[in-house]
């Protein structure tokens, strides 16, 4: 019997990506994690086939997840889904290891293609990514200033995007404020800007997403 592994925080998406798999699949089991730690700790329990991973779940980053099984499960397959733009993250979670990328909004038969590609020891890709993956091996040389962030920073990038104030990015990574203010330093330094209005205009000139200024903290 294959077994496969959903891992994602929202229990509609879990459901319907087995229900999607369980169509065109035959004799499958499913698992089910709803956290990065949840989902660690199904790794451990029982033998998988498989992996959906959701690269955007509470606790430690899916990077972290993709991390532990290529330490622990080399041979496990893992094909990784996100809502991120593939040009923005999929060259990031390949190179850490995972066998596959998708993006939430693909078709229902581009999963069914990818696991099975996964599975047969392949690695999955669109084909607008494969043309974009080919084309950056030519230009290794002048990679964006983003791409050389270590995957922590990245995260800690993406968190700074999304508007999360330093105490809130603590807490989400587990950190101290302190860590995540080195990680800011290092940010800064490596995408050669000065403050958030110049991480603002960097983020919009590499199609990274709006910059949100964490809120401030309320008075009194």
């Amino acid at each position: 019997m294959l077994k496969i592994l959903i891992a994602d925080d929202h229990a509609m998406v879990r459901v319907g990506l087995k229900q999607t798999l369980a169509e065109e699949l035959s004799d499958v089991d499913f698992g089910e994690a709803s956290s990065s730690p949840e989902t660690i700790q199904r790794l451990h329990a029982q033998t998988w086939d498989v992996i959906v991973l959701d690269i955007q779940m509470p606790g430690p980053s899916g990077l972290e997840v993709l991390k532990e099984v290529k330490q622990n499960f080399p041979r496990l397959p893992v094909l990784v889904l996100s809502s991120v733009p593939e040009d923005q993250l999929a060259a990031r979670v390949l190179k850490a290891g995972a066998a596959g990328y998708l993006n939430k909004q693909s078709a229902p038969e581009e999963l069914v293609k990818a696991v099975r590609k996964v599975m047969a020891g392949g690695h999955y890709v669109s084909a607008a990514l494969g043309e974009k993956l080919a084309a950056d091996l030519g230009r290794s040389r002048n990679r964006a200033h983003h791409e050389t962030l270590s995957d922590r920073e990245y995260q800690v990038f993406r968190l700074m995007l999304g508007g999360k104030s330093l105490k809130e990015t603590a807490a989400e990574l587990s950190v101290s404020p302190k860590t995540v203010s080195t990680y800011r330093t290092r940010i800064f330094e490596k995408l050669r800007v000065k403050n958030d209005i110049e991480l603002a205009r960097y983020a919009m000139e590499h199609g990274l997403g709006e910059f949100r200024p964490p809120n401030p903290p309320p008075q009194g």
